[in-house]
C-alpha cells in the first residue's frame, strides 16, 4: 500500500464519524441542509488523492490534512447548534484535539525535527487530549440522554394534558348534554306540578262541593226553623196592626189595649230580628264553608262553631235517612274563649269529622248485629293546662280495622264502598290541622266498639 493511500482509510473514518455526529445531534432534524451537504464528507479526501497522484506528490500528512478538514468541519457544525447543550459540550471537548492536530500538522510540515525533539511531550499533549476529548464525549453522552429523557416525559406531559383536554371537552359535551336533559326533565316535571297542583285544586274543590251537598240538607233543616218563627210573628204582627188600626178608629179609644198591643209588637219584632239573624248566619256559614279562604287567621269561637257543625252534620244525614236518629253528648270548656285559626279550613275538618262519626253509628246500627244499640257521637272540648286546645270526636259505631288505621290519612284511600267516599276528606282534614294550623290529628279506634279523633291546636 502506497503512503498517499492512507487516505482512504482516513475517509473511512470521516464517513463513520458523520454518521455519529448525524445520529447524536440529530442533524436530520435539525440541520438538514448541513445534513445532505455531509453525504459527499468523502468529496475532498478523494480530490486530495487525485491532486497528490497528479504532481506525484507523497507524504505522511495528507491524511492527516484530511482528517483535519473533517475535524474543521465537525467545529462548523458544532457551531451551528451551539444552542444545544450537548452540541456545546461536544465542541468543548473537540477544540484541545483539533487544536493539537492542527498544530501537530503545521510542525510537521515546516519544523519536523523540532517535532522528533519533543516527540513525548507531543504525545504526552496528545494523550490529554484524547482523554479530554473522550471524557467530555461521554458527559456530553448521559446530557443527551437526559434531555432525551426530559424531552420523552414532556412528550408523555403534552399527551396526557391532549387526553386530559380531549377527556375535557367530552365531559362537558356529556355535562351539556346531561344539562339539556336535565333541563327538559325540569321542565316537564314543573308542567307535571302545575298539572298536579291544578288537579289538587280541583279535587280539593270537589271535596269542599261534596261537604257543601253533606251541608244542604242540615242546612235546610236549621234554617227553617228561624223561617218559621219569622212567618208565625209576622202572621202574628199583622194581626196585631189590624186591631190597633180599628181601635184607633174607634170614638172612644182604649189607650191601655193600644199600648199592650204596641208592647206585643215590639217584642214580635224583636223575635223576628233574632231568628233572621239566627237564619243570616246559618246562610252566611254556608258561603264561608264554600268560597275560597286566603289562608288568614282570625279569632275563632271553637265551642261555637263545633256546636254550628255538629248540628248541621246530623240534620243533614236525618234528612236522607228519617229512621236515624242518634244520641248526641258534648262537652264545651267555657274557659276556652277564642282561638287563632282559619275557621272556614277547621269549619271543614269538624264537618268531615262528624260527618264520618254518624256515618259510623248509622252503619253499625243498619247491621242489626247489636241488641239495644243506641248510636252515640259525642263532642268534647278542652283548653288544656299546656295551654293546647283539644277536641275530641267519639263514636260508638264500626271502628276501624287495625290493618287500615295506618292508611286513613293517605289521599284517596276509603273506609267506604265505591261512590260513597272520595278518601280525600281525612288526608284534607289532617293537612288542615298540621300544616296549616301546626296542630296535630290522631285516631284511636277499636274495630267493631268504636273510633275517636283527636284534635290539638296551639292555644
Amino acid at each position: 500500500m502506497s503512503v498517499n493511500t492512507t487516505i482512504f482509510f482516513s475517509i473511512l473514518i470521516a464517513v463513520g464519524l458523520v454518521r455519529v455526529i448525524r445520529k447524536f445531534l440529530d442533524l436530520p432534524t435539525r440541520l438538514p441542509r448541513i445534513n445532505r451537504l455531509l453525504d459527499y464528507i468523502w468529496v475532498p479526501g478523494v480530490v486530495l488523492f487525485a491532486l497528490s497522484s497528479l504532481i506525484h506528490w507523497k507524504s505522511d500528512q495528507l491524511d492527516e490534512l484530511y482528517l483535519l478538514f473533517v475535524f474543521g468541519v465537525g467545529i462548523w457544525v458544532l457551531l451551528r447548534l451551539r444552542t444545544y447543550r450537548p452540541a456545546r459540550l461536544l465542541l468543548l471537548a473537540a477544540l484541545p484535539f483539533v487544536a493539537y492536530s492542527a498544530f501537530e500538522l503545521v510542525l510537521a510540515l515546516v519544523a519536523p525535527a523540532m517535532l522528533k525533539e519533543y516527540d513525548d511531550s507531543f504525545e504526552v499533549a496528545q494523550a490529554f487530549t484524547f482523554i479530554w476529548l473522550f471524557t467530555f464525549a461521554l458527559i456530553a453522552r448521559n446530557q443527551k440522554n437526559q434531555l432525551e429523557k426530559d424531552r420523552l416525559l414532556r412528550e408523555e406531559e403534552e399527551k396526557a394534558k391532549q387526553r386530559i383536554s380531549a377527556q375535557n371537552v367530552e365531559l362537558e359535551r356529556l355535562v351539556a348534554e346531561r344539562t339539556a336533559t336535565l333541563t327538559q326533565q325540569a321542565e316537564e316535571l314543573r308542567y307535571a306540578l302545575t298539572e298536579l297542583r291544578i288537579t289538587q285544586n280541583q279535587l280539593i274543590q270537589s271535596e269542599k262541593m261534596a261537604s257543601l251537598g253533606e251541608l244542604t240538607a242540615g242546612i235546610a233543616h236549621e234554617i227553617q226553623n228561624p223561617l218559621n218563627f219569622v212567618t208565625n210573628f209576622s202572621d202574628v204582627s199583622t194581626e196585631l196592626l189590624t186591631e190597633l188600626e180599628e181601635e184607633q178608629q174607634k170614638p172612644d179609644r182604649d189607650p191601655e189595649l193600644e199600648a199592650e198591643i204596641l208592647t206585643d209588637l215590639k217584642q214580635n219584632l224583636q223575635k223576628i230580628t233574632h231568628h233572621g239573624q239566627r237564619a243570616a248566619s246559618i246562610v252566611r256559614a254556608m258561603l264561608e264553608h264554600s268560597r275560597a279562604n286566603n289562608g288568614e287567621r282570625q279569632p275563632t269561637d271553637l265551642n261555637k262553631l263545633a256546636d254550628e257543625y255538629l248540628r248541621l252534620a246530623y240534620h243533614g244525614l236525618r234528612a236522607k235517612d228519617k229512621t236515624f236518629n242518634a244520641t248526641i253528648t258534648t262537652f264545651f270548656d267555657p274557659s276556652l274563649g277564642h282561638i287563632s285559626a282559619v275557621s272556614q279550613d277547621l269549619g271543614r275538618v269538624l264537618l268531615n269529622l262528624f260527618t264520618n262519626a254518624f256515618y259510623a253509628v248509622q252503619k253499625k246500627q243498619k247491621d242489626g248485629n247489636t241488641p239495644g244499640y243506641v248510636p252515640t257521637v259525642s263532642v268534647n272540648t278542652l283548653h288544656r293546662s299546656s295551654g293546647e286546645v283539644e277536641i275530641r270526636v267519639r263514636d260508638n259505631g264500626t271502628g276501624i280495622p287495625e290493618s287500615v288505621k295506618d292508611k286513613i290519612f293517605q289521599p284517596f284511600f276509603t273506609t267506604k264502598p265505591t261512590g260513597e267516599g272520595t278518601g280525600l276528606g281525612l288526608s284534607l282534614s289532617y293537612d288542615i290541622i298540621t300544616k296549616g294550623h301546626g296542630g296535630t290529628l290522631t285516631v284511636e279506634t277499636e274495630e267493631g266498639e268504636g273510633t275517636e279523633f283527636i284534635i290539638r291546636l296551639p292555644g
